[in-house]
């Protein structure tokens, strides 16, 4: 490739790169740069350091718009937004939030098989069987 399509594509990457820090959403980043996304994906593919920069660019950006999300959330909260409010409590106050807490103690034993245990599963798998050619091993009871 000639020099000046090199630091065409190199240039074209930056901006992209910085649209990202932007907008953390391909689609909208490549829109406003005017790259299109698979020569996007096609530039991940083969350049590592672009691999590098876009993954931090969009977690940049990522973080910006939480940031901006948090601000509008707290501002609607201050303005006696409902929505906003039970919105808040259910994710940041565990006494509104839907989960719910589980402990159990599993207790695994080896228990043996009736006999007429064996005989259903040995059945079920002979059912299962497509061909007759194949043989179906018996379960065999772990304690006898």
């Amino acid at each position: 490739m000639s020099n000046s399509i090199t630091e065409r594509i190199e240039k074209n990457k930056e901006l992209l790169i910085e649209q990202l820090k932007r907008v953390p959403i391909v689609q909208i980043a490549c829109e406003k740069t005017g790259v299109g996304r698979s020569t996007y994906y096609r530039w991940r593919n083969e350049d590592e350091e672009f691999v590098r920069k876009a993954d931090e660019s969009i977690a940049t950006g990522r973080n910006f718009i939480n940031d901006l999300a948090e601000s509008q959330l707290l501002k609607a909260i201050q303005n006696n937004d409902l929505t906003a409010i039970i919105f808040w409590l259910k994710h940041n106050h565990r006494q509104y939030g839907n989960r719910i807490e589980l402990t159990a103690k599993v207790k695994n034993e080896n228990i043996p098989l009736t006999q007429e245990q064996e005989l259903l599963i040995n059945k079920a798998l002979e059912l299962a069987s497509f061909s007759p050619s194949l043989e179906v091993e018996k379960v065999e009871n772990n304690g006898s």
